[in-house]
């Protein structure tokens, strides 16, 4: 057995497991905003101003906000509003940074210096801004911020595609299945595939922190979703007045942004050899 595989299999553990430890955080966040609602049955937009800033007890597990309403109820909505906004921007981004990154190295010449030119230009736009933009067009509107943090994030999937796909393109591989008569379905599933995908599914985890970042961001500053909406960035910002006496409010809403980035970057952790 070579060095190169000895260190290879003695940093497969730790790897194995810090992804483990990511499915198991992004699982259980999952279930809790897919299944919360239902198994909580607290109605997140009931308010009782009587109960206003409960501490947490057993009908309330999270107590409640300044109006009364259920924290637990609406931080699982919340998660459930920014796991599903993230992933459809992130796959949204995905499918056609990857084919014109594809399409740039298969094609090449004009075809490539013109989609460059084009991820160059959208590269000059900050991603944030974009997304503000959509935003102040259709103030509160989910498919706004779909549609800004899809565009912003689209140019990491080209360039990340295009680098991968010139050496294989390249490569004796593809080049003697090119000669043998193969055709590009053959090479995409036997070569360039293959060398694609886990690079794509780290860049997937890494873009879906990145959303559910930005959502909270502009929800904190006021410029995303709107109230009454339960979502992690507008919830940190009702409840950022009342920090000292309810501390709860605004430490539910920042774990579980913590936990979602914090599983996704453990699932997206690139194996390291030294």
């Amino acid at each position: 057995m070579t060095a190169l595989a000895r260190r290879d299999r003695t940093t497969s553990g730790p790897h194995r497991a810090r992804r483990v430890c990511g499915f198991l955080l992004i699982a259980a966040i999952a279930a809790f905003g897919l299944l919360g609602p239902w198994l909580i049955g607290i109605d997140p937009a009931a308010q009782d101003l009587g109960d206003s800033l409960s501490p947490p007890r057993t009908s309330q597990w999270l107590g409640t906000d300044a109006l009364g309403r259920s924290v637990v109820a609406r931080l699982a909505v919340a998660t459930r509003l920014s796991i599903g906004l993230a992933w459809l921007a992130a796959g949204a981004a995905c499918i056609p940074g990857v084919l014109l990154g594809v399409a740039a190295t298969w094609r090449g010449g004009i075809v490539e210096r013109s989609l460059v030119l084009l991820a160059d230009a959208a590269l000059s736009i900050p991603g944030l801004l974009l997304v503000v933009l959509f935003a102040s067009i259709a103030p509160g509107a989910h498919w706004a911020l779909f549609v800004g943090l899809s565009l912003s994030m689209w140019v990491e999937y080209f360039r990340v595609t295009r680098a991968a796909s010139r050496p294989v393109l390249d490569g004796d591989a593809v080049q003697a299945a090119r000669l043998l008569g193969f055709g590009p379905v053959h090479v995409v599933r036997r070569h360039l595939g293959p060398a694609l995908l886990p690079l794509i599914g780290t860049l997937l985890a890494f873009t879906s922190a990145q959303a559910v970042l930005s959502l909270a961001a502009l929800g904190f500053v006021g410029v995303g979703l709107q109230p009454p909406t339960a979502e992690l960035g507008l919830m940190m910002t009702e409840s950022l007045p009342y920090y000292q006496e309810a501390p709860w409010l605004i430490a539910a809403p920042v774990v579980v942004v913590t936990t979602l980035v914090l599983g996704m970057v453990l699932i997206g952790s690139e194996r390291r050899v030294a």
